[in-house]
């Protein structure tokens, strides 16, 4: 079966959202303490670590858990509506015109606040920085991602860039790169850039985990060209998440700069480099191997990996979603998800699809245009 842009971005945006809140409870634990606290890996929507969440720490104030999805899903959901205002494909300005707002003036539910709040009030500081640098700055939108931590937090939520040029990973790359220099720069950015290829890649008729990963890496630059290579080497000798974990951790950490211990990371952690990469793209990516694109065997990878997992558990099943379709996300894990955060998870993709097509209408009148003037301006051949 043939499986329709529509369906795959309802695959990849409601797979991303499953993966986050499957991953939200158990982000920053060590595998290790994973298993003793939930006797054995994740296998579905669990409550969250601590009973007393509410005052828990480092968990307070968040609900994450039971369902909640996170703040990677609330700022996927808010790119969708950049795409839904500009109706064309998106740059730095984008983000200073039309994000900014967003996260700052609209009050929209938080699951984990279990409240309406501005958007705003739950991203971390590394997404807040948008809002600083733009809102308050005036820093020129491309350059605004300059001096902010290097993690994933522009990569987390380029998903849509991915559906907006399926089957283009390319053209993907290149629009990331400018909407994420406005969040993010150095290996922060271009992880960025290289999960929206991805995403176009997976979009392809026909896509495996292994022709995604050969997309990324003919993309892919610097430090996180190599951790993909080294992350995907290892991945093929594995073919269950259990017995991949530690491997695949392995292969990534001479990249991560963050270090060994999560919550507390080393001294140079997040700075700018051409040596290291995130560590959550390659590890979803690895983890896509492993299970050889079947979308519960990748999430449920990148859950149980711990650390970030909430990240990586998303972008894993943003991937797995796109190439299978929304079939490939069980029906249950995501009507739990959606009634537990009460959002429809549906809505955004339906709204993104339809952007996509006008956006790819709009193209194909622009290229026309183009090479009606380059016969002019080329002349006979």
């Amino acid at each position: 079966m043939t499986l329709t842009l529509e369906d795959r971005a309802a695959g990849c945006l409601v797979g991303a959202a499953v993966g986050d809140a499957l991953g939200g409870p158990v982000e920053g634990w060590s595998p290790e303490q994973i298993v003793e606290r939930h006797g054995g890996p994740v296998r579905g929507v669990v409550g969250p670590w601590y009973e007393d969440w509410r005052t828990a720490r480092p968990i307070a104030p968040y609900h994450k858990g039971d369902g909640h999805v996170t703040d990677d899903t609330l700022m996927t959901h808010a790119l969708v509506r950049v795409y839904e205002a500009v109706r064309d494909h998106l740059d730095a300005y984008a983000v200073a015109d039309h994000l900014v707002p967003d996260l700052m003036s609209t009050p929209r539910w938080i699951p984990e606040l279990e409240a309406r709040a501005l958007p705003l009030q739950r991203i971390f500081l590394a997404e807040k920085w948008i809002v600083a640098r733009l809102h308050y700055g005036h820093v020129d939108p491309r350059e605004a991602g300059s001096g902010n931590i290097v993690n994933c937090g522009a990569a987390m939520y380029a998903a849509p860039v991915g559906i907006v040029n399926a089957g283009n990973p390319a053209g993907a790359y290149a629009e990331a790169l400018d909407i994420a220099g406005a969040h993010q720069s150095s290996y922060g950015r271009e992880a960025a850039g290289v999960f929206a290829a991805a995403v176009a890649a997976a979009c392809l008729p026909g896509a495996s985990a292994a022709s995604v990963v050969e997309a990324t890496l003919a993309l892919a630059k610097d430090g996180t060209r190599a951790a993909i290579e080294a992350v995907a080497e290892t991945a093929s000798l594995h073919r269950d998440f259990a017995s991949a974990i530690a491997p695949l951790r392995a292969a990534v950490a001479p990249y991560d700069s963050v270090g060994p211990d999560y919550r507390a990371p080393s001294l140079g952690a997040r700075r700018p480099s051409r040596l290291h990469a995130i560590e959550e793209l390659p590890v979803a990516l690895g983890m896509l191997l492993v299970a050889d694109g079947r979308y519960e065997e990748a999430v449920l990878g990148g859950v149980n990996y711990g650390r970030d997992c909430d990240s990586i558990a998303t972008m894993a099943g943003a991937l797995a979603g796109a190439m299978g379709g929304a079939a490939a996300v069980p029906e249950a894990w995501a009507k739990e998800v959606a009634e537990a955060s009460r959002l429809d998870l549906h809505a955004p993709a339906a709204a993104l699809a339809r952007v996509a097509r006008e956006v790819f209408d709009l193209d194909r009148a622009r290229r026309r245009a183009h090479e009606h003037a380059f016969a002019a301006i080329a002349g006979p051949r």
